[in-house]
């Protein structure tokens, strides 16, 4: 049996002076040429963006004519986004993996279906016209190889490439799934693939320093680029046939390989463009810039070697002198830049170059010319020796040392530490600043400036133990906090110790739910929505049944005929069909009316007859016996004292006496006699009907067994099973209040016209303090799916918008959601206690133990000491029958010592036991005076005392 979803929320905290943007590293980049988005070259305006994951963003792919946006995520959820739609739009989940999704991949713009790969081994192909997963690819050769996972993914036409930590490029069919074939050559993970328009070749980067260029065709490695000296993580290139290929490294080199010129690829210039600070996660190329995506939240653009470039050769080198005095060249020895029909061509410096050919056409006749020409073979780019690269060429530098334009991003959070109070949060952000936030408030309340956080938290942090109410993270760069069912409603704290404002309206030992007072200020806004939905839904309800046709109650007593008329034949009426016949004699008996004991019988609910109240159904099997014997006559006016005692007793005709005798006959007859006594016909009369229908079982304690025929019990059950059905209740936060309108229905039918007061009762401001989180704090309603093996949004808002959003939260929340906002109620959970030994300390005063020497207790965990002290003092002395106001608190005059400390007060039995008892087992205490009240040692010295009853508990 599949485990159920379980449901869960979550809200972000705002971050102070938030102006948009990332704050965390930058995973994917896109580029929209029709849009023109990042191209701008003075200034760039954020002209849109949403947070819609809960974990890293790994991948973004434009589809559908650059009109919507498809993002991949660590929280294994592939969405959709349309940034560019007239009116706001939450991306919408098309699909989920069993694990990360790290990659990406279209066939281009105008496709129907894009595909996703992640660490769960499986490619996945969604539908993007919302028919979910078209197909389902195992990634690699076997379900249980630890690296099977997809790093990478590429698709063109009728093929498509995955890549991974196996080291292996395969090629799939995407209409079947089936495989093409997979490519070996790498030694390490492949992070990037890249396929040619035509589908003849593939081109890898892997994380064992080396570009591949693979021949689908021939199923092999046509060629191995060298440029790079460390781990290659993205390729990209916008050529049909990758003639200007772009790639950066991990430590931050991003490099340009031009094919145009060449007939192969080893007849390519390999050049340095930029030199990042740290390693490029993502590399594009717009027009005459290069776009870098890095660990840092800022996105670096860089001003492109120009296509027509010239390269400059060093004037003091012998070779350029040779090469200058013997040879024509194409590249003038001179560093200033050639005019060309009056255009200025850029030169490109030496130092610049990370890959030289012998067939290049702009270095080929100084390469004949260079005594060291051997070393510059064509498959030895710029890994030849060191001391010639040194001498001919120089430390490799990039075109560029700084970027043109930065976008800047802002700051994040990347590490976090909850203090014992688990109120408070300590965090440290992307520029070092160490921040104290309050997770009721919602806000940050301190900053320590730029610290170490492992300095701060001593200085913060208090020796006290609260249960955990939520899990805190920092994934996305804010701070978020999850709330479960689970373990939400496990943290309470004193109202005296949370600094409230009116704090005199609170009992001193008042506790105060950290969980539920959080939720019951984030969905405020929900909880006024739903309060005026009900009144609404009741008004209409009340209505709805105020002009339904309701029956008549029943008489209590039929005016009849005068007893004495004329002959029949003596009435003058033209159709003698619409008369009944009378008796002749002149004495016509009252007409006996078989439905009128019904209607006094079972009358409408809430009315009475004659005005007296009827009783409950569940009485009348008390009267069984006599029900047998009731006949079909017409109602009478009844005193109180002939009051039946339900709707079925016997016929007010009969006297006392009589019934008495009649029910004693029944009583007293055995089973078998009781078959053998005449019984009235089944079915003669309405009654008999209408009494069988509705209790086909037994309904007296006599022998007398009531059978009811097959065809009513049928009819029952069927009711039964209607009226099953139109009360099934939704597993969400809308089946609490499906209960609550049953229950208003079910009222209206007892009294109609009793008002309906709302079953609508939130916590009031006495148990949950009046807090006001921001309203744009974020609230996020999440679902744990054990099937796909991660967490996924299905509603996101904020504090503001909730109540706008109750159709939706109805749909999505949980249901102890719904039960703990509109009737404070939380789930059942035994209380947490702590087990201890009250000893008086050297027996100086008298012990609270029972007769048989047992001084074990326990308590609620959140139980202070000084309720024990109190607890000491109604066992050791003696109570006042008017307790002075003025006397002194227990806790003033008594004394609590554990591992030989003082108590304080206030200290809760879970503090005691995590900071000073510190082991196993019944935590010991020892109670002692303080000599504040003196009388205390002389009045008990001579007295004897009563002992408290065996495994006694401390009250709290």
């Amino acid at each position: 049996m599949a485990k159920k979803a379980s449901r869960r929320i979550s809200y972000v905290l705002p971050l102070a002076k938030s102006t948009g943007g990332h704050r965390l590293g930058v995973n994917g980049l896109a580029y929209d040429v029709e849009n023109s988005i990042l191209q701008e070259a003075t200034s760039y305006t954020l002209r849109n963006q949403i947070q819609a994951h809960t974990h890293w963003v790994n991948d973004i792919l434009l589809i559908q004519n650059n009109a919507a946006l498809v993002s991949a995520s660590s929280d294994v959820s592939v969405k959709v986004w349309r940034p560019l739609a007239q009116e706001r739009q939450i991306p919408t989940t098309i699909g989920l993996h069993n694990d990360y999704v790290k990659c990406l991949a279209s066939p281009g713009s105008h496709s129907d279906w894009v595909a996703s790969g992640g660490l769960d081994h499986k490619i996945r192909i969604w539908d993007l016209h919302g028919a979910g997963e078209r197909l389902c690819i195992d990634g690699g050769d076997d379900e249980s190889n630890a690296k099977g996972s997809v790093y990478t993914l590429s698709a063109c036409g009728s093929m498509m490439a995955s890549g991974g930590p196996e080291s292996i490029v395969r090629l799939w069919d995407p209409r079947t799934g089936k495989r093409i074939t997979k490519l070996v050559g790498h030694t390490d993970n492949i992070r990037d693939i890249l396929i040619n328009h035509d589908g003849d070749t593939v081109v890898s980067a892997s994380s064992d320093q080396t570009v591949k260029v693979w021949s689908v065709t021939a199923g092999r490695c046509m060629y191995t680029l060298n440029m790079h000296n460390d781990s290659v993580w993205s390729l990209y290139s916008d050529h049909p046939k990758l003639a200007i290929l772009y790639s950066s490294d991990r430590s931050g080199l991003v490099v340009k390989t031009d094919l145009r010129a060449s007939a192969e690829w080893d007849e390519g210039l390999s050049l340095s463009v930029a030199q990042e600070q740290g390693g490029v996660n993502k590399v594009i190329a717009t027009g005459s810039d290069i776009w870098t995506a890095t660990s840092s939240s800022s996105i670096n653009r860089w001003q492109d070697i120009p296509p027509d470039g010239e390269l400059q050769l060093p004037e003091h080198s012998p070779q350029h002198h040779r090469w200058s005095t013997s040879s024509r060249s194409r590249v003038p020895p001179s560093t200033s830049p050639t005019a060309v029909n009056g255009i200025t061509k850029p030169r490109i410096p030496l130092n610049c170059v990370l890959r030289i050919p012998n067939a290049s056409p702009i270095l080929g006749q100084w390469q004949r010319d260079l005594e060291t020409a051997p070393t510059f073979s064509s498959v030895n780019w710029r890994r030849m020796s060191e001391a010639v690269a040194e001498q001919e060429f120089g430390p490799v530098l990039p075109f560029q040392d700084l970027p043109t334009e930065t976008i800047e991003g802002q700051q994040g959070l990347i590490k976090h530490v909850m203090l014992n109070d688990k109120r408070r949060v300590l965090t440290l952000d992307t520029a070092g600043e160490v921040l104290l936030w309050d997770l009721l408030q919602c806000v940050p309340i301190k900053s320590f400036g730029k610290r170490h956080l492992d300095e701060v938290v001593p200085e913060v942090n208090t020796n006290e133990s609260v249960g955990n109410w939520c899990s805190v993270d920092t994934r996305t760069g804010r701070l978020a906090c999850i709330l479960d069912e689970n373990y939400c409603f496990d943290a309470e704290m004193y109202a005296d110790e949370l600094f409230l404002e009116n704090a005199s309206d609170f009992r001193d030992d008042q506790r105060i739910n950290l969980g539920k007072w959080i939720l019951r200020y984030l969905f405020a806004h929900l909880i006024e929505e739903e309060i005026a939905r009900d009144e609404v839904y009741r008004r209409q309800l009340q209505s709805k049944h105020t002009r339904k046709p309701q029956r008549a109650p029943a008489p209590g007593s039929i005016q009849l005929p005068n007893a004495r008329l004329a002959p029949w034949h003596a009435l003058q009426v033209d159709d003698d069909s619409l008369i009944t016949p009378r008796p002749t004699n002149g004495n016509a008996a009252p007409a006996a009316t078989p439905g009128l004991a019904i209607a006094i019988a079972t009358p409408h609910p809430g009315s009475a007859v004659n005005g007296a109240s009827t009783s409950s159904i569940s009485n009348s099997t008390e009267q069984g016996s006599n029900l047998e014997k009731t006949s079909s006559n017409h109602s009478q006016s009844r005193t109180p004292s002939d009051k039946p005692k339900d709707y079925f007793s016997a016929n007010p005709n009969v006297s006392t006496d009589q019934r008495e005798e009649d029910s004693a006959e029944s009583n007293a007859q055995s089973p078998v006699d009781g078959d053998k006594e005449e019984k009235p016909k089944e079915g003669t009369t309405l009654f008999g009907k209408r009494f069988r229908m509705n209790f086909p079982k037994k309904l007296g304690r006599t022998s007398v067994e009531v059978k009811p025929a097959a065809v009513d019990e049928k009819a029952e059950e069927s009711d039964k099973s209607e009226e099953k059905e139109e009360q099934i209740i939704e597993d969400n936060f809308y089946g609490i209040i499906q209960k609550m309108r049953y229950e208003y229905e079910e009222q209206l039918q007892d009294a109609l016209s009793r008002a309906l007061p709302s079953r609508i009762y939130p916590s009031s401001r006495n148990e949950t303090p009046l807090i006001e989180p921001p309203p744009h704090t974020t609230i996020i309603i999440q679902e744990d799916r054990p099937d796909s093996g991660g967490v996924t949004d299905i509603y996101r808002g904020t504090v503001s918008s909730v109540g706008e959003d109750a159709d939706h939260i109805e749909r999505s929340g949980p249901m102890w959601l719904g039960d703990l906002l509109l009737r404070n109620h939380t789930p059942l959970k035994e209380i947490s206690k702590v087990s201890f030994v009250l000893m008086p300390y050297q027996d100086l005063l008298p012990s609270i133990a029972s007769a048989d020497g047992n001084s074990r207790l326990n308590a609620n965990r959140m139980l202070r000491a000084k309720k024990i002290c109190a607890y000491v003092t109604e066992r050791i002395e003696p109570q006042p029958e008017r307790p002075d106001p003025h006397a002194l608190k227990p806790e003033d005059y008594l004394e609590l010592y554990c591992q030989d400390k003082l108590v304080p007060p206030n200290t809760t039995l879970a503090t005691l036991r995590a900071y000073i008892w510190k082991t196993g087992g019944d935590v010991l205490l020892y109670y002692k005076s303080n000599g504040r009240k003196p009388e205390l040692e002389r009045r008990m010295a001579g007295l004897t005392l009563q002992e408290p009853a065996i495994n006694e508990g401390v009250p709290f």
